[in-house]
Parts: structure tokens; sequence; C-alpha cells
């Protein structure tokens, strides 16, 4: 008696043999489905990542992925297979799936496959998991689910394995260092160094050395030839971070190296190659400095090739319970704190001028005033307080469709008042000043050297 061979996958038995072990032995996760959301096939890679004890077939994938029990664009989400047959292609769309290990974001690419008539009977979708970002808490990397952020992630997951410069553009503490990385572990060269460049931190006579490199005796102290930070780069990305604190005569030699992909380092005749991609970020309004010189226009050009806005916390107040909780587990990894509902609600209440690193400070202080295991909306008030400026005013509650465009100005006119107001009434050093504040060093001479500037 002759044994009767085991499926190649786990399949309906209408679809084609040949297309079922064609998808088996790929690395990502595949499924086939009808046009009726039913799943028919998936081979061994999605199995073993989103549904190893269970066989999918015959349930619906919107059932499977999300626990819905209707399809996704009735749910609030982007339904690639509606999007699919509006437009008779393929589409992409960046989705938070349900898997095994709990919910994780997955670029699903989907494919319609036609008949003889040209009509789309099934449709492969491919899923990539994208490992940069969580839409739970998680002890390192980015987290969200609200539109906002999502929105942000799927620009991030578009750009990421292609060449583009990338422009970061947030308010400080929005997370533009994490952006970035995510942008560069999405990319042929997450094998290869992300290096930072510190533009703000950089005087304009040491910053073409640090970035390009220098030859020996190139100036006084320089004993041997010293490689730049493009040069450490290589291969990978550049990261530079405040790029709107480039001085003018350098924004040229940065410009050759965009539009060449070569330099020099000081002191040096010879041309080097870079192999770099490029991402900057800033918390500046580029274009207004390029109106008034203080930028380079075909720069800003260069450099904005693929930018991507990154949202404020304020836009994004439903994120605040999973980065409330995932920042509690790093400051204080030895307690098991959790917030209590009013607690959660006090901070939600609050506009968090310093976006995720503000509310990090916040947590990081109600951690130290909480005596139990659970803060309440007393301790986050005091911890609120305590880093507030002397005169600042009472948290503002959440923004309104009232006045969309006046508010940014009046917070923004609201915390330089209050800066000068803690500068001119403080007695300790800088460091003491930022940790009042709420924020980093960096960030507190970046402040105060706007308000010399009388700046935004």
């Amino acid at each position: 008696m002759t044994a009767t061979p085991a499926p190649v996958a786990d399949r309906d038995p209408v679809v084609l043999p040949e297309l079922v072990s064609y998808l088996e032995g790929l690395p990502e996760p595949h499924i086939v489905f009808d046009r009726h959301y039913r799943i028919v096939a998936a081979n061994a890679a999605y199995r073993a990542q989103f549904s190893p004890r269970a066989s999918v077939v015959g349930r619906t994938c919107y059932e499977v992925s999300h626990r819905f029990d209707v399809p996704c664009d009735r749910a609030g989400e982007s339904c690639p297979l509606a999007r699919s047959r509006a437009s008779g292609q393929r589409e992409r769309v960046l989705h938070l799936h349900h898997t095994p290990h709990g919910e994780a974001y997955v670029n699903i690419e989907l494919v319609p496959l036609r008949d003889a008539r040209g009509d789309a009977a099934y449709f492969v979708e491919k899923m990539e998991p994208l490992r940069v970002a969580q839409g739970e808490p998680a002890a390192e990397g980015l987290i969200g689910r609200s539109p906002a952020f999502q929105a942000m992630l799927d620009l991030v997951a578009r750009v990421g394995p292609s060449q583009a410069s990338v422009l970061l553009l947030g308010e400080s503490g929005t997370g533009k260092e994490l952006v970035a990385r995510a942008v560069h572990e999405a990319s042929p060269r997450a094998a290869h160094p992300l290096v930072v460049v510190d533009c703000a931190s950089l005087p304009e006579t040491l910053f073409e050395s640090e970035v390009f490199g220098h030859e020996k005796g190139a100036f006084t102290g320089a004993h041997a030839a010293k490689p730049g930070l493009v040069e450490a780069a290589s291969g990978g990305t550049l990261f530079l971070d405040e790029v709107g604190d480039i001085p003018l005569p350098m924004q040229v030699k940065l410009l050759r190296l965009l539009e060449s992909g070569t330099y020099r380092r000081v002191g040096s005749t010879e041309l080097r190659r870079a192999d770099v991609r490029l991402v900057s970020a800033t918390h500046r309004d580029l274009p207004t400095m390029v109106a008034e010189g203080r930028f380079r226009e075909d720069l800003f050009y260069r450099l904005s090739t693929f930018p991507i806005r990154l949202p404020p916390l304020r836009e994004r107040r439903e994120d605040i319970p999973l980065l409330a909780k995932a920042l509690l587990e790093r400051v204080a990894p030895q307690r098991r704190l959790a917030l209590a509902p009013v607690a959660l609600q006090r901070l939600a209440a609050h506009d968090f001028p310093g976006n995720v690193r503000e509310l990090r400070n916040v947590l990081e202080r109600a951690a130290l005033l909480a005596d139990g295991d659970v803060i309440g909306a007393e301790t986050v008030a005091r911890a609120l307080v305590i880093g507030a400026p002397p005169t600042a005013s009472r948290p503002a509650p959440p923004p309104s469709a009232a006045a969309p465009l006046a508010r940014p100005a009046r917070l923004r006119d609201a915390e330089r008042e209050a800066l000068r107001a803690a500068v001119a009434a403080h007695r300790g050093s800088r460091q003491d000043l930022a940790r009042q504040l709420g924020v980093s060093v960096r960030t507190l001479y970046r402040k105060l050297r706007e308000l010399d500037e009388g700046g935004d």
C-alpha cells in the first residue's frame, strides 16, 4: 500500500500546486486568499511566524491578522485588497498584526493573480516584519499605535530600502535619532555603521576636520592623519543631527559630498570617494533660513529628497499609556511600577513641549517620588511642577480645532518667556538648570543660543 505524500503547505486544493510549491520555498511569510478574504494557502514562513499552532486555511485574513470580524477598511485601517481592487495593481500598506509574541508592525505587499479573462480571483500577500517599531511597550525602539505615529512609520518603511537622502523634521525630543536608526535598520546598509554627527556641538573650526578628517600637519596640533566621520560611516549611514546648525562655509563642502560623492581631508588635495547614505534632522524652519540667507537653498533640496515629519507628543496622546509603561520599565527596571488611570489622564492633559524626552524625565521624577508600586495623579502632578520653569503657567488643555495655526506660535513664545525667567532666577550650573527644566544639556544650550539670536 502506497502512503499518501504529505502536503507541501497548509493550503486549499483549488490553488495551483506549482504556486504553492514556489511560495513554500520563500523565506518571507506569504499567504494566498480569495476575493472574499478567505485564506486558501500559507507557506512555512507564515505558519512559523504568525500561526505555529493552528491552521489558517479557511479563515479570513482580517480575523487571523487583526482579530477583526469585518475587513480592515471597515475597522478603520487601510485594506490592501480593497485598494488593489480599486487600482487594479499591487499595493503596499503597513499594518499592526497579532503574532504569538504580541502585536508587531508588518510591511504588506499584495499582488493580484489574474485568470485568463483578466479578473483577479486570488491575491498573494507577502509580509515583512518591521523590527524597528512596536505597537506595545518594549525595551527599546519606536513605540506607538496612533494614526500620526503609523503615518510616520509608513514613510520610514517605504524610504528605508532606498538610497534616498532623508530629512527628519520635528520638535526637540520627538525621537529623531531613533527614527534615523529605524531608517538605517530598514535599509540594505543595516549591517554597516550608523554614524551620528552632532552638528550643534561642533564649532566651525572643528567641523570640517571631524566630518571629513585631516592630514598630518594640516593645522597646529595635527600630529597624525585622522579619518573623519564620513569614512567611519563607509558602507552605512551618516546621520547629521541638527543640520540647521552647520556653518555656511561647511554647507558648501557637504553639498559637494551629496552631489558627487567625493570630499577632501583637511590639508589634502586628494579627492576621496564616499559610500554613505545621508539622513539629516533638524527642529529648525529650514525654508525660512533659506529665505534669510542662513542656509543654502541647493543644499536644502539635496537633503530633503524624502522629508519625514515627526509628530509631537501632543498629536499622539493616545500613545502616552504605551510610552509611559515602556519608559517606567527603563527608568526603574528594578521596580514593577504602574500608573493609576487618573495619573495617565493627568499625563494626557499635559502638552509636553519637550515631547517624549520630557515624558521620560517626568516619569523618572515620579518614580523617585512614589513610595509604592502605583503612581497616582498627585505624584504625577508633583513631578510636573518640579520640572516646570518658575513662571510657567499650568499645562494647557489638549489642542482644539478652533485655532490650529495660532497655537504653536503661542507655545513657542510662552516657552521662551519661561526660559528667560528660569535663567534669571537660577544661580546654579547649566547642568542643574537643564535637570530642573527636564531637558538635556545640549537642548538647553541650543535654546539659550536661540534666545540670543532672537529666533524660533
